[in-house]
């Protein structure tokens, strides 16, 4: 079998090469110990969209593969690669789904909106930045899905793009991603270290909270400097145990999914873990997400999951690392530099 599954896929046609280094999967620290059940349950949810021809084979044998974890592990090393694309050290943060309270309609405590997406936004256009729209230039349309009582929250609800909202009326709704206002994220956080506020090592989720709550007018120029404004949709009725809808337009799995720059990881693919720092990371997880903030092949930003708790855990990752792609096996070595 192992000899005409490798076959199978080192007849596969690629196209598009670019530098790339192959490593054996012995090579990965802390491989032999992970879960790799949990990593092929996740890859199985979205594998059947992933859109290049030499994915479709995987995605239908992972269907066949027997929920142990041996088996789950043959999988993987049988049919993939680790390749590492781009130069490390990579940038690992963390996102989660917060759980807010708020009201369907406008009261004195809840004062600030989340907006359905415009019908005259077009996607890549560049509309009106954050501060325009914070002044109130949408207000009287009825696009508001809720009100939320922290003009704070409803800034970091935009960056984690989902969450949880408990109405007042007992009942919880789920939002997620409907488009941008095409303006470029810019950090908050690094605004304050260039105004010598806090340094690198201080900053985090915790903290720009924390400044913005102490100083009402700076802080909400601070939140005003990242011009990008995001729009939000309610979501299909999900279990409580589901994640928010990612990228690929189904639930992702707490520290199971990342979210990956398209343009150099294929989304639905595999990535090995590497992270460094406080608490050290190393996992197999499913690219099935995006973000504005995250751009280049050694970029990824892991889901911690929803709550209180997973956005103090989210909200103090900055590490570096490595972080490998689980190519099929013909595709990975296609991308090796010539010679």
């Amino acid at each position: 079998m192992r000899r005409a599954l490798q076959a199978l896929f080192v007849a596969l046609a690629m196209t598009g090469p670019a530098p790339a280094q192959v490593f054996e999967f012995e090579s990965l620290d802390g491989w032999a110990q992970d879960d790799h059940l949990a990593a092929l349950h996740t890859f199985r949810q979205t594998c059947d969209l992933m859109k290049r021809p030499e994915w479709a084979p995987l995605c239908r044998l992972s269907q066949d593969v027997s929920d142990t974890p041996a088996a789950a592990r043959q999988f993987f090393e049988l049919l993939f690669k680790p390749t590492l694309i781009g130069t490390p050290p990579a940038l690992f943060t963390g996102y989660y789904e917060p759980v807010l309270e708020g009201s369907p309609v406008r009261t004195a405590r809840f004062a600030w909106p989340i907006y359905r997406r415009p019908p005259e936004l077009r996607d890549g256009a560049v509309w009106y930045d954050r501060a325009t729209i914070e002044s109130g230039i949408l207000r009287g349309r009825g696009l508001e899905i809720a009100w939320l009582d922290d003009p704070v929250e409803v800034f970091f609800l935009h960056i984690q793009g989902s969450g949880r909202i408990q109405m007042t009326d007992g009942s919880t709704i789920r939002v997620g991603y409907a488009g941008r206002n095409g303006h470029g994220y810019r950090s908050v956080g690094q605004e304050l270290v260039r105004q010598g506020i806090f340094s690198q090592s201080q900053v985090s989720a915790g903290t720009i909270r924390q400044w913005v709550r102490a100083n009402p007018a700076s802080g909400m120029n601070l939140l005003n400097y990242n011009p990008s404004y995001v729009f939000f949709r309610k979501l299909p009725k999900l279990t409580a145990d589901q994640g928010p809808i990612g990228a690929m337009g189904r639930s992702i799995t707490t520290m199971r999914s990342v979210a990956i720059d398209p343009a150099h990881v294929p989304l639905g693919a595999p990535v090995w873990v590497e992270k460094s720092g406080a608490d050290p990371l190393h996992r197999l997880m499913i690219a099935q997400d995006t973000g504005g903030a995250i751009k280049g092949a050694q970029r990824a930003d892991i889901f911690f999951g929803t709550g209180r708790q997973a956005g103090n855990d989210a909200g103090t990752v900055k590490d570096g690392g490595r972080m490998l792609q689980l190519l099929p096996i013909d595709r990975a070595y296609a991308l090796l530099p010539e010679g």
